[in-house]
């Protein structure tokens, strides 16, 4: 059951670029210099997490640049017992939640740096939309690259 739930995940999330926890995400970023793009979610009762992952997340436009300049990770926080996360990755999605989400929103999406400093956070669905979204990435990312 915690197979299958890890590969609805993973096919939700659109895409291998997404890392199974932090520490992963930071190793790449560090690697590979990206940014590193944190997103809590309630992938199976928050509405706007569901509609950031679909109309962002699962976008062309934002996985052409996040394939190659982002190490991404979904804190996911599903409610229905049948969504459940392994108690491994629940430990690790509440840690991350307590140093970066700490006053618990849905969607909150955090953006790093490879050090794991807060560089710009986003509560809610993005008001500047996909584009804007993106936008706003690109040019914090074409600051801090080496």
């Amino acid at each position: 059951m915690q197979l299958i739930s890890l590969l609805i995940l993973n096919i939700m999330l659109g895409g291998p670029h997404w890392q199974p926890d932090f520490e992963t995400a930071k190793n790449v970023a560090q690697k590979e210099h990206r940014l590193i793009l944190v997103n809590f979610s309630g992938s199976d009762w928050c509405s706007p997490c569901i509609r950031m992952h679909k109309d962002i997340f699962e976008s062309v436009e934002f996985n052409q640049f996040a394939d190659i300049s982002l190490a991404m990770v979904n804190a996911d926080f599903p409610r229905l017992k049948a969504h459940q996360l392994p108690p491994d990755q629940q430990k690790k999605n509440e840690q991350l939640a307590d140093a970066y989400n700490p006053q618990g929103k849905f969607p909150f999406t955090v953006l790093l740096d490879e050090s794991g400093k807060s560089l710009k956070s986003w509560e809610g669905y993005p008001a500047e939309g996909l584009s804007g979204f993106v936008e706003t990435i690109k040019s914090i990312y074409s600051q801090k690259k080496p």
